[in-house]
């Protein structure tokens, strides 16, 4: 059985930062992508930022430049470095694990980000 745990949410200040952490537990195939939704009240949850096994990155152009996703594969943990943060990224966030081998997708049960102005 395939778990998420997020942590790091939290209340701050336009303009601060917060880093987001997403740990694993079971089994998981090697080939993944591990990843970062957002959804703010009265929206779609949307796709902030994702990171292939391999390394290769995906950000939402809303934050680019902004935030930084990275990944311990030996961990299997995810983290979401959040810079220049605006009112705007309030959210809640929630890490996502996809096998693309077997096109399962697990979520994690979300962490509330709330910037202030």
């Amino acid at each position: 059985q395939v778990q998420l745990v997020e942590s790091g949410g939290g209340l701050v200040q336009a303009g601060g930062s917060l880093r987001l952490s997403c740990a694993a537990s079971g089994s998981i195939f090697s080939i993944n992508v591990m990843g970062w939704y957002r959804q703010a009240p009265g929206k779609q949850r949307e796709l902030v930022a994702d990171m292939t096994n391999g390394g290769r990155t995906n950000y939402a152009d809303s934050v680019k430049g902004r935030f930084t996703i990275s990944r311990d594969n030996a961990k299997k943990t995810v983290y979401l470095q959040m810079n220049s943060l605006k009112p705007e990224d309030t959210a809640v966030y929630y890490c996502k694990l996809r096998i693309p081998a077997s096109g399962y997708d697990y979520w994690g049960q979300g962490t509330q980000v709330t910037v202030s102005s």
